[in-house]
C-alpha cells in the first residue's frame, strides 16, 4: 500500500479488495445516496458525522474514503490526516468511478 498516493484509482482499490489487502473502505456519503448504490463491507459514516467517530476509524491499515466523485471524500480525507491518521486515501472519481469502471450493474445516480 505504500505506492498508493494521497488518491487512489478504483483499480488499485480493486486489486486491494480482490487480493485480500487489508483495508477499510469509509463511505462518507449521506443514506439516501448509500441506498442507491454502495460497495460492500463499507463502513458507512456521513461526512459530517466523522468527527464524532474518530476513535472507531481504523489506524493499523489503509484507510480509503469514498463519496460520489471524491470532492467530499477528499475534504475528510484531509481532515483525517489532519487529526492524526497518516495512512488515509481519497478514492479518485468516488463509487461513480466505480461504478463505470469496476461494476457496470451497480446503479448510478
Amino acid at each position: 500500500m505504500a505506492e498508493w498516493g494521497s488518491d487512489i484509482d478504483v483499480q488499485a482499490l480493486g486489486e486491494a479488495r480482490s487480493g485480500g489487502v487489508a483495508h477499510t473502505l469509509l463511505d462518507v456519503r449521506e443514506a439516501d445516496e448509500v441506498a442507491i448504490c454502495a460497495i460492500s463491507d463499507s463502513l458507512f459514516i456521513p461526512m459530517q458525522q466523522v468527527p464524532g467517530h474518530l476513535a472507531e476509524l481504523p489506524r493499523q491499515h489503509p484507510l480509503v474514503v469514498m463519496c460520489h466523485h471524491g470532492g467530499r471524500s477528499d475534504q475528510v480525507a484531509q481532515y483525517l490526516r489532519g487529526n492524526g491518521f497518516t495512512n488515509v486515501h481519497n478514492l479518485a472519481g468516488g463509487i461513480d468511478a466505480w461504478a463505470l469502471l469496476m461494476d457496470p450493474d451497480m446503479a448510478r445516480y
